[in-house]
């Protein structure tokens, strides 16, 4: 039997355990960490009974691909719920904006901006399950739906600061620029709305989930599925030297593409090696987990019923902050995301006691303490919030780059969105899982398409593998 050995049990690593156990692969999954899950980590951070997400708490992307529809994992106890709006923006004074499920709600909601807002996701909702096929794999390849993807890429190679300025009124703007900052690229920059048109074309398709009883469920179906095919996942195991796969015919790597060229040391071709250490890594993430009681006091009311807030006042003041953390500054007001996963699922309160996971876009490697700015900009939209903090956690982009080592600098997002990594990651070549070296790959979200729990990177990686290796797989096809 061909045996395969997975290095690193995030999502993408689970995901590409998954797709070749059920091709007759032997797999063996080998976590560094006391604990599976990569960015999908859950736990009791702050206060007994509050569950918290360490890192990705809302899954836009996750619910219908290639991977999740080859993998029921609702029937390994995967439950999504969703909270009332997706996600909102407040603004000072007590104004903002919000996004619902609906396109038409929203649009409604947003007054004299509703119709250009109509008019820019309108279409991309209608077609965006064809769409989604498109940009969760490889950006080099022959479009099986081309009509859609014009339309989706017209929007996406806009600076973002262009297309919130379409908008028209300060509210939708503003919108616009919150949920393009989750790219963590200065938002004047060209192909800088991509991520944010994905994900808000996802909020009106499937809405913004959250795993029930916390993220740590999506690993844990997932490895629960991967121990009913015959694989293994064995935690507490670092892999720092290729002789320790020197048994595997089959090696996915779930690691940094540096990672991955110290663990393959002179076995990788050159010219690899020097593109694996020069890919590019992003700014950082500083977070605070918080328990609340009675929740956030919002004055913006929709920001009271949604599952994920957007900090960080108008467009121009985002644009502004997220262009000093390319210059290596901390902004005084940082954009912070914030979340509200309780109001999606009351599993994770302890009575009145909500869990909110707030994290700042910081500069890569930033070695101060960003707590006190991320209070100020909650406090700023509520007002006596601090009075109902009864316990507090922080992680440092030191800390979560130990936590996991994926995140270089803090980089949750395992790399840098230039329009060129948007393009070519991790190095430019038609083979974006291939080391250079037979019968290894990269699956990280350093590969197409990129960060988030859906799992893609890993199953598309080893579908590559499989094909490689001659093996005529039923997943995926």
């Amino acid at each position: 039997m061909t045996k395969a050995v997975v290095v690193g049990s995030g999502p993408n690593g689970l995901a590409a355990g998954l797709t070749l156990a059920a091709a007759g692969v032997e797999v063996e999954v080998l976590e560094a960490a006391d604990t599976l899950g990569g960015g999908t980590r859950s736990g009791h951070y702050t206060v007994d009974g509050v569950l918290h997400d360490e890192c990705s708490g809302f899954h836009p992307l996750a619910l219908d691909t290639a991977f999740s529809r080859s993998f029921d994992l609702t029937s390994e106890g995967l439950t999504w719920r969703w909270a009332d709006v997706e996600y909102s923006h407040p603004l000072d004074g007590g104004g903002g904006a919000a996004v619902w499920r609906d396109v038409d709600t929203t649009a409604r909601e947003l007054g004299a901006a509703g119709q250009a807002y109509r008019r820019l996701f309108g279409p991309l909702t209608a077609r965006f399950d064809k769409i989604a096929v498109e940009f969760l794999q490889p950006m080099l390849h022959v479009p099986r739906h081309p009509i859609a993807l014009a339309g989706f890429g017209i929007a996406s190679l806009m600076p973002a600061t262009w297309l919130a300025g379409l908008m028209r009124s300060p509210e939708a703007s503003a919108l616009i620029a919150g949920v393009a900052a989750h790219a963590f690229r200065p938002l004047g920059t060209p192909m800088s709305a991509a991520i944010g048109v994905a994900l808000g074309t996802a909020a009106h398709r499937y809405g913004w989930p959250v795993a029930e009883g916390g993220s740590r469920r999506i690993t844990e179906a997932m490895a629960a599925r991967l121990t009913a095919l015959g694989g293994t996942v064995t935690t507490g195991v670092r892999v720092t030297d290729r002789a320790q796969l020197s048994d595997a015919d089959i090696v996915m790597l779930d690691t940094s593409p540096q990672a991955a060229a110290d663990i393959l040391g002179d076995a990788m071709p050159r010219r690899i090696a020097r593109a694996y250490r020069r890919y590019r890594f992003g700014p950082g993430a500083y977070q605070v987990a918080l328990a609340v009681e009675g929740g956030v006091p919002w004055t913006h009311e929709a920001s009271r019923h949604a599952g994920t807030v957007h900090l960080g006042g108008s467009l121009a003041e985002i644009a502004a902050a997220e262009r000093d953390l390319w210059r290596g500054r901390m902004p005084e007001r940082p954009f912070v995301l914030l979340g509200q996963q309780s109001l999606a699922d009351p599993s994770r309160r302890a009575g009145d006691i909500h869990p909110i996971d707030a994290y700042a876009h910081v500069p890569a490697g930033f070695t101060g303490d960003a707590t006190e700015a991320i209070l100020a900009q909650i406090e700023r939209f509520a007002p006596g919030v601090r009075e109902r903090i009864v316990g507090m956690s922080v992680r440092s982009t030191e800390q979560i780059t130990r936590d996991n080592a994926n995140y270089v600098g803090g980089d949750i997002v395992t790399g840098a969105n230039t329009p060129r990594q948007l393009i070519f990651r991790p190095r430019i070549g038609l083979s974006p899982y291939s080391t250079g070296v037979p019968g290894v790959w990269l699956c990280s979200a350093a590969t197409p398409p990129g960060a988030g729990a859906h799992g893609m990177c890993g199953h598309l990686a080893a579908r590559k593998a499989l094909r490689s290796a001659g093996i005529v797989g039923t997943i995926g096809r």
